[in-house]
Parts: C-alpha cells; structure tokens; sequence
C-alpha cells in the first residue's frame, strides 16, 4: 500500500509540472500577442492625422524622436502630403489610403496638400 501512495504521489507531482508546463507554453505567446497589440494599438491612436473635410486633424502635432506619423485620407477625392522642405512626399490618397513618415531628427515639419495647398498641417518632433 505504501508503494501505491508513493507511486501516485510521483504521479500527481508529475502532472503538476507537466500541466504548468503547458499552461505557459500555451499562454505564452497569447500575452506577448496582447502586449504588442496593445503598444502598436496604441501607437496608432495617437500618431494618426486624418485628412477629411479638406483639412487635416489635427491640424498640429508634437511627437518624439523616431515617432512614426500616419496620415489617413478619409475624404472621397485625392489627396497629397507634401513636407514644404521636402523631406517626405506621399503619392495621391485615394479614399481610405494612407501614407506614413518616421521622424529620425527633432524641428518642425510644416506640411500640405500638393493638390489643395489651402489644406495646411504642421508635425513639431521633440
């Protein structure tokens, strides 16, 4: 009997870490899934300008060093984004296009649209 007890201890203690073992293979790549959705989630959030109504919102933005800007056009006619500098040039946005830019060095970008130069915007990267 004593052997019994013994050899379903081992068991019992077996199947713990083998189950655990498990567990955190599994879950693993879950939570690192979630915790870089949630910093690209994030990201996206707050360093998106739309383009809509012929105007782009907002119409300034203040990001870091090495930021990466996205600009949406959500207007149902093209639109270009054009740094006066010429630092970054997009092609045409059609409706739902985008166009992104990472920002390696600080000052301020002023920015418009090549085809409504009305249509004004300014990036300042600190």
């Amino acid at each position: 009997m004593r052997i019994l007890i013994t050899h379903f201890r081992s068991l019992a203690t077996r199947f713990a870490i083998s189950r655990a073992v498990i567990v955190a293979v599994l879950l693993g790549p879950v939570v690192g899934a979630m915790l870089a959705f949630g910093s690209v989630a994030a990201q996206d959030a707050t360093d998106v300008i739309t383009i809509d109504n012929f105007a782009f919102t907002p119409p300034e933005l203040t990001v870091v060093v090495g930021t990466t800007v996205k600009w949406v056009n959500h207007d149902d006619i093209p639109h270009l984004v054009v740094n006066k500098d010429k630092a970054f040039r997009s092609k045409a946005l059609d409706t739902d296009d985008w166009f992104s830019y990472t920002f390696a060095s600080a000052g301020t970008f002023d920015y418009f649209c090549a085809l409504h130069p009305h249509m004004v915007g300014k990036v300042i990267v600190k």
